[in-house]
């Protein structure tokens, strides 16, 4: 009887520390109490192509940094909406690639608004109006759009400047020089390797102020319709697209845009 109550007793400690043992197991894995969540995943930065060499909108500082009135638009847009922003210089002939590829999440670059572009990407509202201008030599006859006909004229190549003369001239025309920018171009008027340049107004003005020393003039044409500048974003991003909207909405309710204009131009906007 002694013998049984002991194999009882020594049978019942088994179970107890099996069943002790058991729940430290179950204790151990849950949990400690307080103990701080996983931090949130970091916010992805969007790259903005621009090609940053088109004074005053975009271009490179003496420190490499890119600068200019779409860059400060674009920034303060992403203010607004809540997302940040990295803006890397890329070549205006591979810009569009870019965005359609996913190497860029938007692009900001004096684009103009075509319903040809608007078929491959998406736009936002404009925040920019332009026209296009005629450079010439101070000697110049030229007065309106059609005088420059018998004339060499450089342009941008892809811009809409290239495409208004391409459609004066004829596209495969000999006598349109194309460039890699318009500052390019613009050198090669003052050089005498062209007659004469169209281009975005903003940029030959900016050009003309920096350069009064170049020896040539602007003319306007009323035939030339105003343009609109846009941000874009790749086909279908609608998310995106509201986000700048709505950034562009606040920055100019709130006076944000019409300082950035006058900071870059010495006016409010036209």
């Amino acid at each position: 009887m002694l013998i049984n109550r002991r194999l009882t007793l020594t049978t019942a400690c088994l179970l107890v520390g099996l069943a002790l043992a058991g729940c430290g197991k179950q204790e151990s894995a849950a949990p400690a109490a307080g103990s701080a969540p996983p931090p949130p995943a970091a916010a992805r930065v969007l790259v903005v192509g621009t090609d940053a060499a088109y004074k005053p909108f975009e271009s490179q500082n003496e420190k490499g940094e890119v600068v200019g009135f779409d860059i400060d638009v674009v920034k303060a847009v992403a203010q607004k909406a809540g997302f940040e922003v990295k803006f890397v210089n890329t070549p205006w002939e591979g810009i569009f690639n870019a965005l359609a590829q996913g190497d860029r999440d938007l692009l900001v670059s004096a684009i103009t608004i075509t319903e040809e572009r608007r078929q491959t990407m998406d736009f936002s509202q404009p925040y920019f109006e332009a026209r296009q201008l005629i450079a010439v030599k101070n000697d110049s006859k030229v007065a309106k759009f059609e005088d420059i006909k018998p004339l060499t004229i450089g342009v941008q190549n892809g811009t809409t400047g290239d495409e208004v003369v391409g459609k004066l001239l004829g596209k495969s025309s000999t006598a349109i020089k194309r460039f890699e920018s318009t500052p390019l171009a613009l050198k090669e008027l003052e050089a005498g390797g062209v007659e004469a340049v169209v281009a975005d107004n903003g940029v030959v003005e900016h050009y003309l102020a920096n350069n009064a020393g170049g020896g040539f003039k602007t003319v306007s044409d009323a035939g030339f319709s105003a343009e609109q500048y846009g941000i874009a974003v790749k086909k279908g991003n609608t998310e995106l697209l509201a986000k700048i909207d709505k950034g562009l909405a606040d920055i100019k309710a709130d006076g944000t845009y019409a300082k950035i204009y006058a900071s870059h131009f010495g006016a409010g906007p036209k």
